[in-house]
C-alpha cells in the first residue's frame, strides 16, 4: 500500500497510466471471450463446442509475446499442458484455486440468450481448463451469476443475498455434462463431496462479505475485510466489496479496487466487472476508453453482446 501511495498519489484521485497496457487479467479475459464467440458461431452454446476453441484460445495466449504481464503459475502451467493432445481434465490443476479461474469469467456472465444450466456449466467448465478446484469453480459459476445479475438490472444492495441462495440452491450439483470425470482426480469420495467442498468455501466467503459491508469503513483497505484476492473466493467477495462500497460510483470503486494490498489487479478487474454490468461500458471516462490497450477488440466484443 505505502509503495502505491506513493507512486500514485492519493487513492480517490489515482488516473489511469498512460499507455494504458493490461495485464494478464484482461489477456485471458479476452481469450475466453473469443473462445466463446466461435463456439456460439458453431451453434448452441455446448461442452464440447465450448472446450475446444477456448482452449486453443488459452494456448494462443500462453505462447504469445504479449504474454509478459506477470501471468499466474498456475494458468501458465495449465495451458502448457493444454498444448497437447490429452484430454483437457489432465491439464487442469486440480489443487488450485487460484483467482485466474474467476478473473477471465465475466464474458460469461454477459452473453446473451444462455440457460442458467449454460452458463453455470461454461463458467465452471472454462475455470476447469486451468483450475480444477471446486472451489474455483463454484467462485468462477457465482462471478458470472453476478455479472449476469447486474446486466439484467439486479439491485446491487440484495445482490448478496441473491448469491447465497443461489449457492445453497447448487451446492450438491455436479455438472457431468460440463466437467466429465474430472472430480476423479481429486481426493474426494463421489462429484457431490467434490463440489459440495467448493461451495462451501464460497459460502464462508459470502458470509464474510455479508459481516463486511455492514461494518467497512471506504477509507480502510478491502483486503483487510475479505481477503487480499489471491484465491478465487477472495477475489470474488473482494471485487464485490469494493463495488458494493461505491455502486453508482464506479471510478471510486475501481481506484479502491486497485489501491489494495492484495491482487490489486484481479481485485479490480472484477470491480471494473461489476461495475461495468451494472452501470454499462458508458461510465467510464472517454478518455481511459480511448488509450486502454486492445480498446477496438473491447468494444467489438461489447457490441455483439449488447446487441
Amino acid at each position: 500500500m505505502p509503495s502505491i501511495l506513493a507512486k500514485c498519489g492519493p487513492w480517490r484521485e489515482m488516473s489511469l497510466p498512460d499507455p494504458a497496457i493490461v495485464t494478464d487479467d484482461t489477456q485471458m479475459t479476452l481469450a475466453l471471450a473469443r473462445g466463446i464467440r466461435t463456439a456460439m458461431d458453431r451453434g448452441v452454446l455446448a461442452p464440447l463446442r465450448l472446450a475446444q476453441p477456448v482452449r486453443e484460445e488459452f494456448v494462443d495466449w500462453y505462447h504469445s509475446p504479449e504474454n509478459n504481464r506477470a501471468p499466474g503459475r498456475t494458468c501458465m502451467v495449465a495451458c502448457a499442458a493444454l498444448d497437447s493432445d490429452r484430454p483437457w481434465q489432465q491439464a487442469s490443476q486440480i489443487g488450485s484455486k487460484g483467482c485466474g479461474a474467476n478473473m477471465r469469467v465475466a464474458p460469461i456472465g454477459l452473453v446473451p440468450g444462455l440457460s442458467a444450466e449454460q452458463r453455470a456449466g461454461a463458467a465452471q467448465l472454462q475455470s476447469a481448463l486451468t483450475h480444477g478446484h471446486p472451489t474455483a469453480l463454484a467462485a468462477s459459476d457465482l462471478t458470472a451469476r453476478a455479472v449476469h445479475l447486474l446486466a439484467q438490472g439486479a439491485e446491487p444492495l440484495g445482490l448478496v443475498g441473491q448469491l447465497r441462495s443461489y449457492a445453497y440452491e447448487n451446492r450438491s450439483r455436479y455438472h457431468h455434462t460440463w466437467l466429465g470425470d474430472l472430480w476423479t482426480y481429486s481426493h474426494d469420495a463421489s462429484p457431490t463431496a467434490f463440489i459440495e467442498r467448493g461451495w462451501d468455501e464460497c459460502l464462508a466467503a459470502l458470509e464474510t462479505l455479508a459481516s463486511a459491508l455492514r461494518t467497512a469503513s471506504p477509507e480502510v483497505d478491502p483486503c483487510l475485510y475479505t481477503g487480499d484476492g489471491w484465491i478465487a473466493e477472495e477475489a470474488l467477495t473482494t471485487g464485490l466489496l469494493c463495488f458494493l462500497l461505491f455502486p453508482e460510483s464506479p471510478l471510486t470503486a475501481l481506484r479502491r479496487a486497485a489501491c489494495t494490498k492484495g491482487d490489486s489487479d484481479s481485485i479490480a478487474c472484477l470491480t471494473g466487472a461489476f461495475a461495468g454490468a451494472h452501470l454499462g461500458a458508458g461510465v467510464w471516462p472517454k478518455e481511459w476508453a480511448e488509450r486502454i490497450e486492445y480498446r477496438s477488440e473491447l468494444l467489438t466484443l461489447g457490441a455483439l453482446w449488447d446487441a
